[in-house]
């Protein structure tokens, strides 16, 4: 190889150097150690009125059935070979809010007849406890029926 080059060399350049001279990075040139500012953190607790504050709601916790959400998705997928969580939930209303959406998402995780495409994006609404309307964006998740995920996968995602 080296004998064909030195009989033509190439006219267009054959390597190329960025910098003329090495780039040095000398210890001192650096900034000694400083102590990070300690943040003063005013922990007290302001209440308007004089009545305690109740601190139950801090240790609530939700249980959500998994199991039921995932029976959702396969009961969707009696009637059709794909289904987006928005169809899911369509069919089967939140009752936990975002708590139980979160749930759906990790049955999508969990199982390989699921396809989370992060390019589209869809929007999901409920309705709390109290009666608020709320909506969450996320990506597209879409249920395949088994073996059918390879092919929701191949044609971009779409339902």
């Amino acid at each position: 190889m080296a004998a064909v080059l030195r009989a033509a060399p190439p006219t267009d350049g054959f390597a190329e150097i960025d910098d003329l001279g090495p780039r040095v990075n000398l210890v001192a040139d650096r900034p000694l150690y400083s102590v990070p500012l300690k943040p003063e953190i005013d922990d007290s607790l302001e209440v308007a009125s004089g009545d305690e504050v109740s601190a139950d709601a801090l240790f609530d916790r939700v249980h959500v059935d998994k199991t039921r959400l995932a029976a959702n998705v396969w009961t969707a997928l009696r009637s059709k070979d794909q289904v987006s969580l928005s169809e899911v939930v369509a069919s089967f209303p939140l009752e936990q809010g975002l708590a139980e959406l979160v749930t759906y998402l990790s049955v999508a995780a969990d199982t390989e007849d699921a396809v989370i495409d992060d390019t589209s994006r869809q929007t999901i609404g409920w309705t709390d406890e109290d009666g608020n309307r709320r909506q969450a964006t996320l990506p597209l998740v879409i249920f395949t029926r088994s073996g059918s995920s390879r092919e929701a996968t191949a044609s971009g995602g779409a339902p």
